[in-house]
């Protein structure tokens, strides 16, 4: 008995395989694109309503901080400190869901382990 494979999957496997891999190579030049673009951006948070502010890098690099002299307590250093880590955090988690946010656009959602 002979097999019948269906006409559209004999042919043209090596031009299909060459068009996957140049849209692959492409991705991938658009994600480096964006790492880039997202690495050279600015973040900022604040917390306390404003009386702590922090820039980070795209690098997750802390660029700047200022604090407001009503903030700067001697005898509550805890809060101080509690501001300065929510608006690091807050800055960290803009970065996260920006970079998600862009990359799914060119993944097309599809989540690429270890990519970002």
């Amino acid at each position: 008995m002979k097999a019948r494979i269906p006409k559209n999957i004999g042919g043209g496997g090596a031009q299909n395989m060459n068009q996957m891999i140049k849209q692959a190579q492409k991705m991938q030049d658009e994600i480096t694109a964006l790492q880039e673009d997202i690495e050279a951006r600015d973040f900022t948070a604040t917390a306390g309503g404003g009386a702590v502010e922090v820039t980070l890098s795209g690098k997750k690099v802390i660029k700047s901080l200022s604090l407001k002299p009503e903030v700067v307590d001697p005898e509550d250093i805890e809060m101080l400190q509690d501001l300065i880590i929510s608006a690091v955090n807050e800055a960290v988690n803009n970065i996260e869901t920006t970079t998600e946010s862009e990359m799914s656009k060119i993944t097309g959602g599809v989540s690429l382990p270890g990519l970002f």
